[in-house]
């Protein structure tokens, strides 16, 4: 229980940076340097040398240290006096006025004076190169790349939606703690890799079913936080207008979330079908723990966590699992009949809420995978590695996310209930064209 606390908490501190944006209040924390500040209250530096208990002196900004705006276009606010007369606020910078925008000011130390310095996007890597690990493949005469291109834009992209995937997975967790999620729940944490990757390489044209850790494909399918979160409490503007649950999300090509183990893979099937009869060159992608069907154009995925009750790419690896999917769908679209991908990933949590996860495996085996293949933070390392971001650009992300969950929470604690009038409601796609017996509560047996 505190270990999966702390992980709700947890924030990222990397390269011994800390910052907060966009909030009441800004944090910054590198080389003996601690900064502090909101738009109501007085700074404080705390300035040490280490090694000695964390001793140093604190001091009012402005006997320490001043801040300056170096961006073009940027206007500071207003600095603030102190009693003494002093700044007692450093210069915070207002958003320019040009498309030029501030995306990284790191503060370095000397002493106890501090610099700012400017980053644009411009002195970003717009694209970069990079290898990953060859898939084994069955019976095919080629392979997919093993050496793959990634932009800037792609990125971002994929690192917002992971965030978005694990810290909405994370407050579920939290939400069902409290007896707020009933029933049912199935958390996809550690998995983000296989949704964000299979997504990047399809077209939302396509169609997708699942089995009942449906979470991460809701939103990749177009779902919003809100109706996620909604559906989980049972509320009326939930995806399923509330009557779904965790296991039961549908929308536009997408099928659910379903709730019976293998249910969804003969569904997938008829999904291949009805593309294959169409001739829309539409493909169906069907997740499932174990199966196989043939002669149709069906992706059909087993997204192996190891610990599937029941039963290849890597996929903790976003970059891997794009490019098995692109293949595979380069292979559906030419004709070529059906194919089978083994996703290799791993779940933090366990297999649903009820299961602590940790009486077949143990806490220490889940840390090592955490540290050494996290899907989010591979691909972290991968764009400041290759200076396609920054540190403070990406916990500028970290902190647009954890507000867009917190209001999404506060949405689906808030929002009334389905009425009782809705109870029979959606059961046909249409009206249905004969009065069958128990469907309107309200009618006689």
């Amino acid at each position: 229980m505190k270990e999966e606390e702390e992980e709700e908490e947890e924030e990222a501190e990397d390269e011994g940076v800390r910052r907060w944006w966009g909030g009441e209040e800004e944090e910054v924390e590198e080389e003996g340097v601690r900064r502090r500040w909101g738009w109501e209250k007085e700074e404080e530096v705390m300035v040490g040398r280490g090694g000695g208990g964390g001793g140093g002196m604190r001091r009012s900004v402005g006997d320490v240290v001043t801040v300056f705006a170096m961006v073009a276009d940027c206007q500071p606010y207003p600095t603030q006096k102190n009693n003494e007369g002093n700044d007692a606020r450093p210069q915070r910078l207002r958003a320019p006025a040009s498309p030029q925008r501030l995306d990284e000011v790191r503060i370095a130390s000397i002493g106890t004076a501090a610099v700012a310095s400017a980053r644009t996007y411009a002195d970003f890597t717009p694209q970069a190169s990079f290898e990953i690990k060859k898939c084994d493949t069955h019976k095919l005469d080629e392979a997919p790349a093993t050496e793959v291109v990634m932009t800037r834009e792609e990125g971002l992209q994929y690192y917002r939606t992971m965030q978005t995937i694990r810290r909405m997975e994370l407050k579920a967790d939290q939400l069902y703690k409290q007896k707020i999620i009933r029933g049912f729940c199935h958390l996809y944490d550690g998995q983000e890799a296989c949704a964000v990757g299979i997504e990047a390489s399809i077209n939302l044209t396509d169609h997708l079913i699942t089995a009942y850790r449906a979470h991460g494909y809701t939103l990749t399918r177009g779902g919003t936080v809100r109706e996620i979160m909604a559906e989980l409490t049972g509320r009326r503007g939930g995806i399923a207008k509330g009557k779904g649950g965790s296991m039961h999300m549908y929308g536009k090509n997408f099928y659910g979330g379903n709730g019976i183990v293998g249910a969804q893979v003969p569904l997938g099937a008829g999904v291949a079908l009805a593309c294959k009869y169409q001739g829309k060159n539409e493909l169906s992608v069907s997740l499932y723990g174990d199966g196989a069907a043939n002669q149709l154009p069906a992706i059909f995925i087993c997204e192996n966590n190891k610990y599937g009750m029941g039963t290849s790419v890597d996929g903790m690896d976003v970059l891997c699992v794009r490019e098995a999917t692109r293949f595979a769908a380069d292979h559906c679209r030419s004709g070529k009949g059906p194919i089978l991908m083994e996703l290799q990933t791993y779940r933090y949590h366990g297999h649903s809420m009820s299961d602590p996860g940790v009486s077949y495996r143990t806490r220490d085996e889940i840390q090592e995978v955490r540290s050494k293949s996290d899907p989010i933070s591979m691909l972290k390392d991968r764009m400041l590695s290759n200076n396609m971001a920054s540190v403070e650009e990406l916990k500028e992300i970290d902190v647009s996310v954890r507000k867009e969950i917190e209001d999404a929470a506060q949405y689906a604690t808030t929002d009334p209930e389905p009425p009782l009038d809705d109870l029979c409601n959606h059961i046909f796609y249409n009206e249905g064209p004969l009065e069958v017996r128990g469907t309107n509560p309200w009618s006689k047996l």
